[in-house]
């Protein structure tokens, strides 16, 4: 307990430095942190429901709505029953509900393959628009999955476009440069992923949430994610829930200002975050993606297949042994992160815009997301709309 406390100490400490505001001295901190060392002793692991040292806010246990969701449609996303879900939240920091890894054994599989090989295709938007034509960005998983099926008899080889992913937008399609979603600038939402994030908003107490917009981070193990607040939604009273799969994280979740340090607190593959309330419009970001201690290997819970046979009614479909070979040699060095919110409130629309600055919004490809350490292209920081 005493080298964690020195480690929140150590921490505090440079966030006190007034040439750097405390969130930035924080982010810096665990990006330049060395995995395996007292470095990492701050932050907070869910998945063994614990505090770091006594300047850490206290983990409480947070109740969920069990009877909203039946066991049958829990299944049917490839959840367990929410019962069996275990549910924390930060004293400090109200509507912040953790959930770490609900899914099913195996049942991962389905989302990650959604990622990376359906919600990758056009119309979805995708950062490889901006700087690429529509044929040469015409199917990235066919084009990739080769590529990353050679990966290991072949490191020299060129990037496959799977790996030149950053971001895709969902639904609504998030504006960079505007800062904002508009009503012609739509394409459907996946259905799966609706239900799969329905399920989820009712057992945090969210009944009737749509997903109306999804924003899809996929990060190497050098990328970063800015200090962002998300306020473009126009409905603020409904949560933003957040899916990661691969390899882990560090989430830092500040306050209301940048002034005030955040905590950190790990994200592995399954796990589920939800802010709402006051927490809905904090600042946050990822400093850190982490490689896995065993090398290059998946978490242990992606290492179950999934089941041959599934519900009849189930949104999760059969994944092939030869597209799990493809997504597995992604995820060995990488971490893919969907984002889910509802932008609009109930028979809510989006205010009216200048004809001019309407066709600029939907013109530009907007470019704007993960910070990559080796990227060729000029970076900006992602999301950031505080």
């Amino acid at each position: 307990m005493g080298k964690m406390a020195a480690v929140v100490g150590s921490v505090a400490t440079l966030a006190t430095d007034p040439a750097e505001d405390a969130f930035r001295k924080v982010f810096r901190f665990y990006r330049q942190s060395r995995p395996g060392t007292a470095d990492l002793g701050g932050v907070i692991d869910f998945s063994a429901a614990r505090s770091t040292g006594p300047d850490a806010p206290k983990v409480v246990r947070s109740q969920l709505s069990v009877s909203s969701v039946s066991e049958h449609n829990a299944h049917r996303a490839g959840l367990q029953p929410v019962s069996k879900w275990r549910a924390y939240g930060l004293e400090g920091y109200p509507g912040f509900i953790f959930i770490p890894n609900p899914f099913l054994p195996g049942y991962q599989w389905h989302w990650v393959k959604q990622c990376l090989k359906l919600y990758s295709q056009k119309p979805n938007v995708r950062n490889l628009d901006k700087h690429m034509t529509e044929e040469e960005t015409q199917d990235v998983w066919e084009q990739s999955k080769e590529f990353l099926r050679c990966k290991e008899m072949n490191k020299r080889r060129p990037r496959s476009l799977l790996e030149k992913l950053r971001w895709v937008t969902l639904g609504y399609h998030y504006n960079w440069d505007s800062k904002k979603y508009s009503a012609d600038h739509y394409t459907p939402f996946p259905s799966d992923l609706a239900f799969l994030s329905e399920q989820v908003a009712a057992a945090c107490g969210f009944q009737g949430f749509r997903a109306e917009a999804g924003i899809l981070n996929y990060y190497r193990l050098d990328s970063t994610l800015g200090i962002h607040v998300d306020k473009s939604e126009l409905d603020h009273s409904k949560p933003l829930l957040s899916f990661s799969f691969g390899q882990s994280a560090i989430f830092l979740l500040g306050g209301l200002r940048r002034d005030e340090a955040p905590t950190a607190m790990f994200m592995h593959s399954g796990d589920i975050m939800v802010m709402s309330g006051f927490s809905r419009l904090l600042n946050h970001a990822v400093p850190r993606v982490l490689p896995n201690p065993r090398g290059e290997g998946l978490p242990h819970c992606l290492e179950t297949p999934l089941p041959a046979v599934l519900l009849r009614d189930s949104v999760v479909e059969p994944c092939s042994i030869e597209d799990w070979q493809v997504c597995a040699s992604y995820l060995k060095t990488a971490r893919v992160n969907m984002t889910v919110r509802q932008v609009l409130a109930t028979d809510q629309e989006f205010p009216l815009e200048p004809v001019e600055e309407k066709k600029r919004d939907i013109a530009t490809g907007s470019f704007c997301h993960l910070n990559d350490q080796n990227s060729q292209v000029k970076r900006a920081r992602l999301n950031t709309d505080s």
